[in-house]
């Protein structure tokens, strides 16, 4: 493979400084996602110790697989994505399976933030009688307009946005505390043989690697800072996925959890509980479609080499292939269809588990500069087993619930 042909092109894309805030704003956006208001009903079977081990475990594998994308958009030219880096380390087929890997995951959760927030307004104006293409409209509008405008406005509505969810979560952990029905003991109980369903949904949680582009692309001009953030911002989306779960089950134990976390707190502290972290969950689901929304986008650019990012017209394409198809399969009712995206996403989310291995150790043999970072002994090539063997697991598992192989009680 001519490796200096591909390096000579350029993506199109641009280096947009961010701040500090706004890259590990990023990094937690984009994680927290609506699927977190689940994990205190995913750990209702094995209690909250295996899942808090569960979701430290993970948050260090992917903090690692993330690292390694750093250190190869590091050693590359230019401002690839995913997509891009794939294509030039492990060849057309290579960036071709990443990029339908990106696709898929992205769209599958696009329509299921779009989804789910528009359940949410509807609820909010039932007494106005708001329409279910009213409610996924306004859900879409910021949601549009921020990916238009770029990675800045991406950095800037990740900071404001993260911050008032913390806020919120820090309101709702308070009354928690505060409830007489609360207690400590609810935490203890442990049922360790259930940790196999629990550690397969942690490794999607945290599967961020396809926005390290975007984050070295913001910290260009600063890239010794760039591990630091991706950690702080990884041990901060940690803290706040494990306080959800464990608020909930303090509140009610794991017997009478329900399957999301804003039902049980609204259920068990009042009304006003029920819209306060409702209104987290949108904010949640709009800051996650803008990171994933943002990385498909830019993977467009790059895969399909579209030239300068700046250019309105083709933003504005681009944006149409982002964010038309989850509207169009909302009012359509294509649920066969959005499943099998889901199925592939799956697929894609192991993909982009192993491939940042597959990167680093062809970008450290053929990479075009010398890196301002380098991954220490988490890349010894046991490590990289080690990641392997725990992503292909996944994968295994997903494939077996999907053809009913499973234990009982799994």
């Amino acid at each position: 493979m001519n490796h200096k042909t591909y390096t000579e092109e350029h993506s199109g894309l641009h280096s947009t400084p961010l701040s500090r805030t706004e890259t590990i704003a990023v990094i937690i956006g984009t994680n927290i996602g609506a699927g977190v208001l689940g994990m205190a009903y995913a750990a209702r079977k094995t209690g909250y110790l295996p899942l808090a081990v569960c979701l430290v475990f993970t948050c260090i594998i992917c903090v690692m697989a993330m690292l390694y994308v750093a250190e190869v958009c590091l050693r590359t030219k230019g401002n690839n994505q995913l997509s891009g880096l794939s294509r030039h380390y492990l060849g057309g087929l290579g960036g071709a399976l990443i990029f339908f890997a990106v696709a898929a995951n992205s769209y599958g959760a696009l329509f299921a933030y779009m989804s789910g927030s528009g359940r949410i307004l509807m609820d909010f104006f039932a007494d106005y009688g708001m329409r279910r293409e009213w409610a996924h409209l306004i859900f879409f509008i910021p949601s549009a307009l921020v990916l238009f405008l770029g990675l800045k406005a991406l950095g800037v509505g990740e900071k404001i946005i993260s911050s008032s969810m913390i806020l919120i979560l820090m309101v709702l952990v308070a009354a928690t505390l505060m409830n007489e029905h609360a207690s400590v003991n609810y935490l203890w109980e442990s049922n360790w043989q259930y940790m196999v369903p629990i550690f397969n949904l942690a490794v999607f949680v945290f599967g961020a690697q396809f926005i390290v582009p975007e984050l070295v692309r913001g910290n260009m001009t600063t890239p010794k800072r760039i591990p630091r953030l991706i950690i702080g911002g990884m041990t901060a989306t940690l803290l706040l996925i494990m306080i959800i779960p464990a608020s909930v089950i303090m509140l009610v134990g794991t017997e009478h959890v329900g399957e999301v976390a804003t039902l049980t707190w609204g259920k068990s502290l009042g009304n006003w509980a029920y819209y306060t972290a409702n209104t987290f969950a949108l904010l949640a689901m709009l800051t996650s479609y803008w990171g994933l929304g943002g990385s498909l986008f830019t993977n467009i650019f790059d895969f399909f080499r579209l030239g300068d990012e700046s250019h309105k017209g083709k933003r504005l394409l681009v944006l149409a292939i982002v964010g038309i198809p989850p509207l169009v399969l909302l009012y359509s009712g294509f649920d066969g269809f959005v499943n099998a995206l889901y199925f592939a996403g799956t697929v894609g989310g192991v993909m982009m588990g192993i491939v940042p291995i597959l990167l680093l150790n062809a970008a450290r043999r053929h990479g075009d500069r010398e890196p301002e970072f380098v991954c220490g002994w988490y890349a010894h090539p046991v490590m990289q087993c080690i990641i392997v063997t725990i992503f292909a697991a996944s994968a295994v598992y997903a494939l077996a619930s999907v053809f009913d192989l499973l234990p009982s009680g799994w």
